[in-house]
């Protein structure tokens, strides 16, 4: 899949491309990545790619035409047919939020142009022209568009095959079908016994001793508590969509009793 992204400031994705476990994704272009700057299509002398906006107001907004012809050539540089060309996604406050259901659906695309947008947004008439989809990353507001493309591009990459060193690990990610969109269970290493700041705490005695289905109840049990603690609408979804077993419904019950 490819993934052109349209960014005043490309040198903020370089260290992300190199570093961590998802980098293998970005090297092999399993995960084809292209930065395009809008500045490089703007035109005068200063290469402006914003202006103050009409009716006045604090701030400057992204020109519409710098972000047309960057739009252009990348269409061109791809080499889509006109009926296929790859959707428009910008970042915004006000887009659909980023979910472990949407990184999915990415992953399996064939990608996307991305646009981060600076300043106090774009000028309108490029979304209502260009625009196929905005995305958010939550109800607050960032300085631009770049740390929200790199969250978009992160959680692709590491469903890619090949890319985690153990292939179920994201299947035990929190949100992910295989927990029934719960939460996901708490995690322990070594040593059995840490010394910490309150005493020793050793593991849950559930972990010990190698008997799978008990160690496989105990975390659904835990998967179970922090959603109904933290997250109850994932334990009403899993329910409505037929995902709770009679252990779960027992377990949830001794919940409510406590």
């Amino acid at each position: 899949m490819r993934f052109d992204v349209i960014t005043l400031f490309p040198e903020l994705f370089e260290p992300f491309f190199k570093s961590g476990i998802t980098r293998r994704a970005f090297e092999s272009r399993q995960v084809d990545v292209r930065l395009w700057n809008p500045r490089d299509h703007a035109q005068g002398n200063y290469r402006r790619v914003d202006d103050r906006p009409f009716g006045g107001g604090p701030g400057m907004v992204m020109m519409a035409e710098p972000l047309w012809r960057c739009l252009q050539a990348i269409r061109v540089d791809r080499a889509e047919p006109e009926l296929a060309c790859a959707p428009v996604v910008l970042f915004s406050p006000i887009g659909q939020k980023l979910d472990h259901a949407m990184a999915t659906a990415w992953s399996e695309s064939a990608g996307a142009v991305l646009l981060c947008g600076r300043y106090e947004g774009i000028d309108q008439r490029f979304i209502d022209a260009c625009v196929d989809r905005q995305v958010s990353l939550g109800d607050f507001v960032l300085s631009g568009g770049e740390i929200a493309a790199i969250a978009l591009l992160d959680s692709v990459a590491r469903l890619m095959p090949g890319v985690l060193s153990d292939e179920g690990s994201h299947q035990q990610d929190s949100f992910n079908p295989a927990l029934s969109g719960l939460l996901d269970s708490p995690h322990h290493t070594r040593p059995e016994v840490w010394e910490g700041p309150d005493g020793p705490v050793g593991v849950p005695a559930a972990l010990l001793g190698g008997h799978h289905e008990r160690i496989g109840r105990y975390r659904r049990d835990q998967s179970l508590t922090l959603s109904q603690a933290l997250r109850p609408e994932l334990v009403d979804q899993a329910r409505a969509a037929g995902q709770l077993s009679k252990a779960d419904e027992t377990f949830l019950r001794t919940l409510k009793k406590l």
